[in-house]
């Protein structure tokens, strides 16, 4: 059951990764920019150098790599600057007595830079460490002093173009991290947005109104980006093996981040 805004969020393992809908019924929703998504213009690798420097917001470890590891990629072959700021700490995906939470962050860290090791970018990752499932809400204090802390490392990392999830990516965390963007966002900044879990929920698939969707060629890096996406071990495999009710990503879901291409997303709106 996908994650809104306005009911408490339950375990990761069920509502972290929203379960996919057969592949009939998703992103087939009437002006879904995610039906038939070849249909959008593909542009060549070498466009990344119209983005400057770029920062990718992930709500968890790991939707760096599958949203926008092919991006990063590229940004690294043409020696364009990038950084990647994770917004919570990811310890909802398993209830696991041998990795408690602060364990499993330390993990999912550790994952997250090796991914974004091999995507050329280094220790160039930042942990703002909330916890997962569990970002303030808006009109909050704390939802403002959460936004003031990002606006505050974004101006030390000088974005020229910031990648942030799909405003409506059916998961709490996602909605969360693309408000708390939206709410001290700087104009001068190019704003795209990418879409994880929507490609799995119709009710959730950007319109052909609320933005204009064109495609990335990654297909010089797709192993690169394969790598980075296996990095994150406790989310592609049974390695945290007793928690049998564990998130782990399934086949029909990465199926999703295999393809040569990525999908972006310019909002008219």
């Amino acid at each position: 059951m996908p994650e809104t805004t306005d009911r408490p969020a339950p375990r990761r393992s069920a509502s972290r990764r929203p379960a996919p809908r057969r592949r009939e019924d998703h992103a087939g929703g009437a002006g879904s920019l995610l039906d038939d998504p070849e249909r959008h213009p593909l542009r060549p690798g070498g466009a990344v150098c119209e983005l400057g420097r770029v920062v990718v917001l992930a709500p968890h470890p790991d939707d760096e790599s599958l949203g926008c590891g092919g991006l990063l990629a590229l940004l690294a072959d043409a020696g364009r600057p990038a950084h990647v700021v994770v917004v919570t700490d990811g310890t909802k995906s398993h209830d696991s007595p041998t990795w408690p939470p602060s364990r499993l962050r330390t993990l999912r860290e550790t994952e997250a830079q090796q991914a974004v090791g091999h995507l050329g970018h280094e220790r160039r990752v930042e942990f703002l460490r909330h916890p997962d499932c569990g970002l303030p809400a808006e009109g909050t204090p704390a939802f403002e002093a959460a936004a003031d802390r990002l606006q505050a490392l974004l101006a030390d990392l000088r974005p020229d173009t910031l990648v942030v999830p799909w405003r409506r990516d059916p998961h709490c965390d996602h909605v969360a991290t693309w408000a708390l963007a939206r709410a001290r966002r700087d104009p001068a900044v190019r704003w795209l947005e990418y879409p994880v879990w929507a490609w799995t929920d119709a009710d959730a698939a950007p319109l052909a109104h609320e933005a204009a969707a064109w495609r990335l060629d990654v297909s010089s890096v797709l192993d690169r980006k394969r790598r980075a996406v296996a990095a994150h071990r406790s989310q592609t495999t049974h390695l945290i093996d007793d928690d049998p009710n564990g998130f782990v990503l399934r086949p029909d879901v990465l199926a999703h981040f295999e393809r040569p291409w990525e999908l972006f997303l310019d909002p008219t709106e």
